[in-house]
This record gives C-alpha cells, sequence and structure tokens, in this order.
C-alpha cells in the first residue's frame, strides 16, 4: 500500500536550487507524492518557522538551524538528517578582467570593485564566506568592498550581472548550468569551518509520513551521487540528533 499521497512543501537553501528540481521530479516519479519548494537563506526560514510558516520540510545549508528548531519543539523528534557538506568558491564572469585562479590576489586587486557574498546573518554560506576571508588575512582589506545578498542566489545574481566583480559562491551555483559563463576556483575547505547540511520534519507538518520518506529518500546511494555531482559532497558519517 502506498501513503496517503501529499504535496510536500519543502524549505530549501538557494545552494540547492541547481540539483533540487531533479531529485524532487525523481522522488514524485517513485511516490506519487507532489512537492512544492521554496528557496531562500536558511536563517530567514528559521525565523519564518518559529512564526508558524506551514512548511513540512527545512533543508537547511546549516544543520545548527534544524538543531535549533528541535531545541525549541518545532521539529519532529528524532528526524534531524545530515544530508550533504558545501563548500565555497571564488567565481567571476569570464571576460571580467579578474583571474580568481590567482586566489585572493584577484579578491584584493584594485580591479575588484565589489564583492557578492550572501548575507552571513542569516546565509550559513556567507558565514564561511567571511571566515574564509578572515582566516586568508585580508578581510580587513576587502570589508568595504563586500555586498550581501539575501541569499546565495541574489549574491550569485549580483556577480553575473556585473553589480559586482567577484563573488564567493556556493561550489553547486558555480557549477550549475543556468549560471553565464564564468571562471571559478576552489577555496581551501582550511579556511573556514565544514558546511554541514541539514533537513528536518518540522513538528507542524500534517504530511509527516510523506516527509520522513523525503529525507530518507535523500540518503539513498544514486541521490548522494546526484548531490555529490552537483557539488554537494557527502555528510559526515554521524547523524546529527
Amino acid at each position: 500500500m502506498h501513503l496517503l499521497l501529499a504535496v510536500l512543501t519543502i524549505a530549501a537553501a538557494s545552494d540547492l536550487q541547481p540539483v533540487l528540481p531533479r531529485l524532487v521530479a525523481r522522488f514524485e516519479a517513485q511516490t506519487g507524492h507532489k512537492v512544492q519548494t521554496t528557496f531562500g537563506s536558511s536563517g530567514n526560514f528559521l525565523a519564518q518557522i518559529k512564526n508558524g510558516a506551514p512548511f513540512d520540510i527545512l533543508l537547511s545549508a546549516d544543520i545548527d538551524y534544524p538543531r535549533q528548531l528541535d531545541a525549541a519543539g518545532l521539529a519532529e523528534p528524532g528526524t534531524i538528517v545530515a544530508y550533504a557538506t558545501g563548500a565555497i568558491v571564488l567565481w567571476t564572469r569570464r571576460g571580467s578582467g579578474l583571474d580568481v585562479q590567482h586566489g585572493w590576489a584577484g579578491v584584493t586587486s584594485d580591479h575588484a570593485r565589489r564583492i557578492a557574498i550572501a548575507n552571513p546573518e542569516h546565509a550559513p554560506y556567507g558565514r564561511a564566506a567571511v571566515a574564509a576571508l578572515r582566516n586568508a588575512g585580508v578581510y580587513d582589506r576587502v570589508r568595504g568592498k563586500l555586498v550581501f545578498g539575501e541569499n546565495v542566489a541574489q549574491a550569485a545574481q549580483f556577480v553575473q550581472s556585473g553589480n559586482a566583480d567577484v563573488g564567493i559562491l556556493p561550489l553547486s551555483l558555480a557549477r550549475s548550468t543556468t549560471m553565464v559563463s564564468g571562471d571559478f576556483a576552489a577555496i581551501p575547505t582550511s579556511l573556514y569551518p565544514p558546511i554541514e547540511q541539514g533537513a528536518v520534519v518540522l513538528r507542524a507538518s500534517t504530511n509527516k509520513a510523506a516527509a520522513r520518506a523525503f529525507l530518507q529518500f535523500l540518503q539513498q546511494r544514486d541521490v548522494v551521487l546526484l548531490l555529490a555531482q552537483a557539488g554537494l559532497g557527502p555528510a559526515p558519517a554521524r547523524v546529527a540528533r
């Protein structure tokens, strides 16, 4: 017997935009459930959920947000799952005159007048970007150049449109075929804390069985491989509680 068919509502971190639609299509084909996704910054979703936003699942770019929901009694007990590990890169439009392959020299160059990152106040990838700049010893030199996107997708729009010269973006967005032609270079993972991405079923969900099924689906080997191809590495072996 199939589960009673549901329409799942998922609040998803913006770094998932290039890959989540494919995963949703596969899940819908396998289960018959329908899925509606809303993309944004994880911290903003946290605030919305605390204010009663009617999502079934949070796919966060930082597992700390599902933990906060769990501590507040807003998560279904025992459903927190670490589903991926993110990475950040330096990205610039092709023809911008900046060579991100030279690393931080491109960021500190006079030619880099604006550097786009997600707002670190509520975007985990923005916090990772600030940590990398600090640990690389260049933050004080470039802080006046920083322009903040509401989420990583908006930060990517800034640098694609020319409103910023270089961006610190998720690898998943840099690899996306929807990005304009550009070049990117990996930022050493030693420069920022691990970006451990986590998901959770929300206590207010009216589709808990289907929501649990989706989190199980995220842990299937073929899904993990799809996430890896999109630039999201495997989650740590430990599953958060």
